[in-house]
């Protein structure tokens, strides 16, 4: 894995991408409890920012079919493997500094540029669920999730 290197006790720095935080979510109901911090992908030392990811950190049921760590790349910047970049560091970030042991990362099967993504970081799938009618996903019209764990 690549590792991310602190920059400004916040920021992450990679040999491909740099993340840069921008906002941190604290613990309470509105996020059932589990805080997360949501980082800009911005291209090596430039000031282009391609997209976003985020890392949650905890566990929880609504987690289980959103997943500890969310990516978008910007439709321009799509095909390079940035997806890819930014969850390995958010992921070595994860294990690095906040002692997480196990990951959990999602897609709807039939995005496929996401469903290889977590393949090349090297996910096992778990299974392949129904989002609960309850879930926010639900509500965006992710209806069917798969499920791919790490442990760290």
């Amino acid at each position: 894995m690549i590792f991310a290197r602190l920059l400004h006790k916040s920021d992450l720095e990679g040999d491909v991408l740099d993340l840069r935080l921008e906002h941190i979510r604290s613990p309470g109901p509105s996020n059932l409890y589990v805080g997360s911090e949501i980082y800009g992908i911005y291209l090596h030392k430039q000031h282009n920012k391609i997209g976003e990811c985020d890392i949650r950190l905890g566990m929880n049921e609504e987690l289980y079919y959103a997943g500890n760590i969310g990516y978008r790349i910007y439709e321009k910047y799509r095909g390079h493997g940035y997806a890819y970049f930014a969850a390995e560091m958010l992921m070595d970030y994860a294990r690095d500094r906040h002692s997480m042991k196990e990951l959990i990362l999602t897609c709807s099967p039939d995005n496929i540029p996401s469903k290889k993504t977590l393949e090349k970081l090297g996910g096992e799938l778990i299974e392949t669920v129904d989002v609960p009618h309850w879930h926010w996903l639900y509500s965006r019209g992710e209806t069917v999730k798969n499920i791919y764990r790490w442990q760290l």
